[in-house]
């Protein structure tokens, strides 16, 4: 899970071009958004996209649970594997 953990890492990294950080920056179980990593709506937007396309995951705009996915490395790793198409 650590491989899964890190490719996103890398994912939020690369995407969301982050480049003054490294994935040795992003806790596993830190927030994505607020006070955590900082990331807003449009961050979400893109990394949901850049999540379909390496993991061919889809997460649903309208669900309700979607916020609880974006919580974390650790809950977008866990949605990826309970999730992969």
């Amino acid at each position: 899970m650590e491989k899964l953990h890190n490719e996103i890492k890398q994912l939020i990294i690369e995407e969301l071009n982050l480049e003054d950080l490294s994935i040795d920056d992003i806790e596993t179980d830190a927030p994505l958004f607020g006070e955590g990593l900082g990331l807003d709506s449009i961050d979400a937007l893109e990394l949901g996209l850049a999540m379909k396309k390496k993991y061919n995951v889809v997460i649903d705009a309208d669900d309700t649970n979607t916020r609880e996915h974006f919580t974390s490395v650790k809950t977008l790793a866990n949605y990826i594997v309970e999730n992969k198409g």
